[in-house]
């Protein structure tokens, strides 16, 4: 019988008894004359409690096996569930649900020390009495917190006692997991500062440096009475300190426009404007800088209104055409044509430079980046980072890519 040994005993007995009753001479009699009767009685009873014994011993090893396939059912489970999540308290809440269902829990409580506060999490009746099962959530380096787990009946076995105490490490190590991951992640920003403060500080004093020394020698070349004021060299001087403190007033806008946009505080005044006219403002504002290199705009005024803040489709021009006056040769040309495309306009600045490599086509947008630092090219490498921050704010987008004779630079915007 699947039932145990003592109801195997039992139905052996019984069965003993009836054969002896029922077929053994004299019948209907619990009377037993001769010997190999008995002996064939004996044999029976044997064989009988030995079959129950191995068939409670078979049930037995198939409970467990069954026990032992559901845990490690709720196990694989579990920890399917844990390796997606990606906070403690969502791993909490996932751990109590699992040993409420899994221990039938009358209240689960769990308790996990974690910064800036802990997460603490109870489901189920109050109970004034004591906790019939505390875990320790224990890691590497410490007590992380516990599970208290209360059932009024039945009393709490071994085996369920071990499968929380599973359930435990699984959690304690999706833990440990997220805290490694927001420990990385946090080393990782703070390497990114470091390193963006230290390229900010090196392309921004180079930067400084140049036209504060331009205004110094100038002023002071004023201001020592060698130039003649009405000649021709103190008009020069002016104009080189009009230009330097241009140069200034460019560095810091763009400064300040990259912070505007790592803080997302960069809001377009969007109106509807023709591209035309942002185009020969800006043309016509960088005449002087331009004066070395052909300019070819190709700028239909048929081209429908797009609606765009002027004053940052003005620097985004001007990012893109100070750029390649920098790295195009002088008597070079700079084309600047626009064409309508389905649902938007796109906008191309093309130069004479030296083709890019192609693993940099998508970096050169990056804060702070130059293909060439060393190159003697003045720049702080934030007008492309800042061009491409102000056309995703209109919902466009900029790539740039090699042609035949330099680099294009194209963007688009929604019309």
């Amino acid at each position: 019988t699947f039932w145990g040994l003592i109801p195997g005993v039992i139905a052996a007995a019984t069965s003993f008894l009836a054969f002896n009753y029922y077929f053994i001479e004299p019948t209907h009699k619990l009377i037993v004359h001769k010997t190999e009767d008995l002996v064939v009685l004996a044999a029976f009873f044997g064989v009988a409690v030995a079959i129950s014994e191995l068939a409670a011993r078979i049930k037995r090893n198939l409970d467990s096996a069954v026990a032992r396939e559901q845990e490690a059912i709720r196990l694989y489970e579990l920890g399917t569930t844990l390796a997606r999540l990606r906070d403690e308290k969502a791993i909490a809440e996932t751990l109590m649900e699992k040993s409420i269902d899994t221990l039938q829990a009358d209240r689960v409580e769990i308790m996990i020390e974690s910064a800036p506060e802990p997460v603490f999490l109870a489901r189920g009746m109050n109970f004034t009495r004591k906790p019939d099962l505390i875990v320790p959530l224990q890691t590497a380096r410490g007590l992380a917190g516990e599970i208290r787990l209360w059932r009024s009946s039945p009393r709490i076995q071994p085996a369920e006692e071990r499968i929380l105490q599973t359930f435990a490490s699984q959690s304690v190590l999706a833990v440990e997991r997220v805290r490694f991951a927001n420990a990385d992640q946090k080393a990782r920003v703070l390497e990114e500062s470091d390193r963006l403060k230290s390229s900010l500080l090196s392309s921004v004093s180079h930067e400084l440096r140049s036209p504060l020394a331009a205004i110094k020698a100038s002023v002071s070349s004023l201001r020592s009475g060698a130039v003649d004021w009405e000649s021709e060299a103190r008009a020069d001087l002016l104009a080189t300190v009009d230009e330097e403190i241009d140069h200034l007033n460019v560095l810091v806008g763009n400064l300040l426009d990259m912070s505007r946009i790592e803080a997302g505080a960069l809001k377009p005044q969007k109106k509807p404007n023709m591209l035309a006219e942002i185009v020969g403002a800006v043309t016509t504002r960088m005449r002087k800088q331009l004066q070395n290199h052909l300019l070819s705009v190709d700028v239909s005024d048929d081209l429908p209104l797009v609606n765009v803040d002027f004053v940052q489709m003005e620097q985004v021009f001007t990012n893109l055409l100070s750029n390649s006056l920098k790295y195009s040769p002088p008597g070079s040309t700079i084309r600047l044509s626009a064409r309508q495309e389905a649902g938007h306009i796109k906008m191309t600045v093309r130069n004479q430079s030296l083709p890019l490599p192609e693993a940099d086509l998508d970096k050169i947008f990056d804060k702070f980046y130059r293909i060439n630092p060393s190159e003697r090219v003045v720049g702080s490498g934030l007008g492309l980072s800042i061009c491409k921050g102000i056309i995703e704010a209109h919902g466009g987008r900029i790539w740039a890519v090699n042609v035949p004779d330099g680099t294009a630079f194209n963007f688009t915007l929604p019309i």
